[in-house]
């Protein structure tokens, strides 16, 4: 529907525009809100994206549709007193220890509070403190900062379709909690930590470990090993002022060194390791016919959905470790004979994006005689704060390369921080003639973007390859629905559990919308395009570690079932 509307005494026209709250944005005009995002359905609990019309009527611009000819304001006596007097209310009903919590400097309560001028609270505080939920390995639960916004609700449910928080109580007793008022971990959580990345308050926050990486750097028995995930270098410089898909991958090389660690390897490297690998097996099921469609492995949220909802199709599901795992296993492997010599304990610490790594990395099949494979893990949000605590003026650095010899990765590898990159990746190393970067814009088109499924077919040698991606949890569950019924036949199935992929996973800096993702997308993948090696299998250091140290030690790339 087309239209002009009056806004604030200015003409504007509509378009798609789905409610007044998008025309007023596109007017320029910053209205606030705790609980919209264009991604989730409307919910319209907060009210501070209020309007009034030319009548006099105050109503939500989120949830009301644009008319020609409608003509409103968005700030006037009216609507600012009430605004306040909301934040008022939520403020009286929040924690409000914020010198202690993770979310100051980037909370949307503590910013709002700023932007209108509250100094004084006129309501007591809250007499009934909740207990925090620290039971699990990615996030903390506290209950006290909760504003009940909903919309970590609406995302677990409509977008992840794992339903681990909902609204229980009514009325002044409302709270978010898993069912039955449990603890997180006791529920189907995946660990994915979407949740805390909509959260506009502190309510649900990342589990920080940066004081255990900072007791492990300071014993000079530990050599600290960090390998540094792809989709972190396109991210980590909004914390600092850049641009989201900006790449910071060589100034972070320089700030992990400066704080004392001992080598900086690539992520990447490992994803090449798991291409070959996962290469290797899909070539296997595509010759016996068993268990296919092949579900790659790569993110642990999607396999711990898999084992919560879909235990049938376990089998299905690629038996190669994760980058994260394939690295933290061979580095120990790596080093053995030189800790010995040496007398110390390599200690690895990964740089995630993803909350969900923590948990993957204490699961019992990662770990050697109680020992685990990765010791530590670190979100890119995690990583941001360390660099802050150590003064470190991170947009100034000069940039250092990853040391040897893991840090030598391929276009193929850094992709696989975006939905498709997997997929894109393990085709490529199958084709017989390794494509140029223009070759692969267009082979791969159907597969890169932000649509929820994708689907593509390739030729492999003599074998039409049906291939299908697909990210966020509720998608996948619907793509596992049409198999079943028999709808729809693929041989090969990658799975991100965040939208967009790694890049927009639960341990990224925030806000994330569709926008951002695409450019941190973009930015793997011109660092793909510009790779001088462009396959997996063109990278000499994986060509001579397969022939090498991995040729009779299967264990170190995969889990036993």
């Amino acid at each position: 529907m087309k239209g002009t509307m009056i806004i604030d005494g200015r003409r504007v026209e509509f378009d798609k525009e789905a409610n007044v709250l998008e025309v007023v944005r596109k007017a320029g005009i910053d209205l606030p809100t705790f609980c919209y995002h264009s991604e989730l359905s409307l919910y319209g609990a907060c009210r501070m994206c209020i309007v009034e019309d030319s009548n006099g009527k105050i109503f939500t611009s989120c949830s009301t549709i644009p008319k020609d000819g409608m003509e409103i304001v968005t700030h006037s006596p009216r609507l600012n007193k009430y605004r306040k007097n909301i934040l008022e209310l939520l403020l009286a009903n929040h924690d409000r220890d914020c010198t202690a919590c993770e979310k100051t400097g980037d909370c949307e309560l503590q910013e709002l509070a700023v932007r209108f001028g509250i100094k004084d609270i006129r309501f007591g505080e809250i007499t009934q403190h909740h207990p925090i939920d620290n039971s699990s390995l990615a996030i903390v639960r506290n209950p006290n900062k909760c504003i009940l916004c909903g919309d970590c609700v609406r995302m677990c449910q409509e977008i992840q379709g794992v339903g681990a928080l909902t609204f229980a109580y009514r009325g002044s007793h409302m709270k978010v909690t898993p069912a039955f008022d449990r603890n997180i971990a006791d529920v189907e959580c995946v660990d994915c930590g979407q949740c805390r990345a909509i959260c506009p308050t502190g309510a649900i926050a990342i589990k920080n470990e940066n004081s255990t990486f900072w007791e492990l750097l300071h014993n000079k028995n530990n050599r600290i090993v960090v390998q540094v995930a792809p989709a972190v270098r396109v991210a980590l410089g909004e914390e600092f002022g850049l641009k989201p898909g900006e790449v910071t991958v060589g100034k972070i090389v320089t700030a992990l060194k400066m704080l004392g660690v001992d080598e900086v390897y690539d992520t990447s490297f490992a994803a090449d390791m798991t291409v070959i690998a996962e290469g290797q097996e899909f070539v296997e099921r595509l010759k016996s016919g068993e268990n296919l469609p092949l579900f790659t492995s790569c993110c642990p949220a999607w396999v711990k959905f898999a084992e919560n909802r879909f235990p049938e199709i376990l089998d299905n599901i690629s038996t190669c470790k994760s980058p994260q795992q394939m690295f933290g296993s061979v580095i120990k492997e790596y080093y053995k004979e030189k800790d010995q010599n040496d007398g110390r304990n390599t200690v690895v610490v990964s740089i995630m994006p993803c909350t969900a790594k923590k948990a993957e990395a204490a699961k019992k099949e990662f770990q050697q005689n109680g020992i685990r494979d990765v010791d530590l893990v670190l979100t890119t949000q995690e990583l941001a704060f360390l660099i802050k605590e150590a003064g470190i003026i991170f947009d100034e650095l000069e940039e250092e390369s990853f040391d040897m010899p893991f840090g030598l990765a391929s276009g193929s590898g850094v992709i696989f921080g975006s939905t498709g990159g997997v997929a894109e990746a393990v085709v490529t190393s199958l084709l017989e003639d390794t494509p140029d970067h223009k070759t692969k814009d267009i082979l791969f088109k159907n597969v890169r973007g932000m649509e929820n499924i994708k689907e593509a077919t390739f030729n492999v040698g003599d074998l039409e390859v049906k291939l299908a991606v697909v990210h966020g949890l509720k998608n996948v569950e619907e793509l596992i629905g049409k198999i079943k019924s028999g709808e729809k036949e693929y041989h090969i199935i990658e799975v991100m559990s965040c939208p967009g992929g790694c890049i927009a996973g639960g341990g990224q800096p925030t806000p994330v919308n569709i926008n951002v993702r695409k450019e941190r997308a973009q930015g793997l993948y011109k660092l793909d395009r510009t790779s001088q090696i462009k396959s997996s299998e063109e990278n000499p250091l994986i060509v001579s570690l397969f022939e090498g140290m991995l040729k009779d030690k299967h264990d170190l790339l995969h889990v036993k079932k």
